[in-house]
């Protein structure tokens, strides 16, 4: 273990140790969150010592937090009381490392979290916006208490020490071939559709690279197709009080490629969706971060999806027939 991550409480009397910060979501399992926490007993006759972690979804920044209301709700929490020790976790070499360091004041603990809480993410503030972001994230918290197991207690700041963690997915071993997608369309004063064709050449992206889509056109209509507009749009489905999906476009570039009347295209065509040119979106999703570090566009949660397109109106009413209008002039 080449780095250890120490947070000290204000009074002096415990400090928080992790080895890691990141932990990563297998989707069918998660690294297990363990660390030690260092307590200094003398003057603590009577008062335990607990960790929790706690992943929650913050929905204001610090400046809107008034008169007592709270812009975080905990979406999952579990806690532990570790002095005086009433469990004692499986020493992993993380663990043995980590209490060799802190030596014998060190009381170990161990978290494993359910596979469907959502992976670390921030929605992007605006130029003028000030404080913590909005978003998911994850925290060890260490601290006193003076009641047994007594979660409405109010511990005092000097008697806490944290650290923010992050729950991370990294881009699968093995990449499948990627999904295509086809529509016909028939416009007005026209009695033959044109057919539209795209393809990705595979399924997964890393950050940063270029996406090429290949583009197929069958244009048997009389018009004349001007430009081919490449796009890519992030959908971020937000679960609180309702279900919501915000849709923003974060990459959109324009081809001056010409479809003539009853002919065929058949190109390729490159885009990179990058987060530098998206700086100054409000609430474009990204992956979370530890302080100020760089960050990118969120990552993709691993999920099981399927989509198709279709046509919604409204059906007409029975009895009517059309009718074809037809003005002399």
């Amino acid at each position: 273990m080449s780095k250890v991550f120490k947070k000290t409480s204000g009074n002096g009397h415990i400090a928080l140790y992790l080895g890691k910060r990141d932990f990563v979501d297998h989707v069918d399992s998660v690294d297990v969150v363990e660390g030690v926490v260092k307590v200094d007993s003398s003057g603590l006759e009577g008062r335990k010592v607990y960790v929790y972690l706690a992943c929650a979804f913050r929905y204001g920044s610090d400046d809107l937090d008034v008169i007592g209301l709270s812009f975080r709700r905990d979406i999952w929490i579990k806690r532990v009381q570790v002095y005086p020790a009433t469990e004692n976790p499986t020493k992993t070499p993380m663990l043995e490392s980590l209490l060799k360091k802190v030596g014998e004041q060190g009381y170990p603990f161990a978290f494993q979290m359910p596979t469907d809480l959502p992976c670390s993410v921030s929605l992007q503030p605006g130029p003028g916006d000030s404080g913590k972001a909005c978003g998911v994230d994850f925290e060890v918290k260490a601290f006193l208490a003076n009641e047994a197991d007594n979660p409405d207690e109010v511990i005092d700041k000097k008697d806490t020490c944290r650290l923010m963690i992050r729950k991370i997915q990294f881009a699968p071993a093995n990449n499948k071939a990627g999904p295509k997608a086809e529509i016909s369309k028939q416009f007005m004063m026209s009695d033959k559709p044109v057919h539209l064709e795209i393809a990705l050449e595979k399924e997964c992206y890393y950050h940063g690279d270029p996406i090429t889509v290949k583009v197929k056109i069958n244009n048997e209509t009389t018009k004349t197709v001007k430009k081919i507009k490449v796009s890519v749009e992030q959908l971020t489905s937000v679960v609180l009080y309702c279900s919501d999906i915000y849709t923003k476009e974060v990459c959109c570039q324009e081809f001056a490629e010409t479809v003539n009347a009853n002919s065929t295209l058949d190109k390729s065509f490159q885009i990179t969706p990058l987060l530098s040119n998206n700086k100054e979106k409000r609430g474009l999703a990204v992956d979370g971060r530890l302080k100020d570090g760089d960050t990118n566009l969120a990552s993709t949660t691993f999920d099981v999806t399927a989509e198709v397109p279709l046509t919604l109106m409204s059906p007409k009413p029975a009895g009517e027939c059309s009718i074809l209008h037809i003005i002399a002039i």
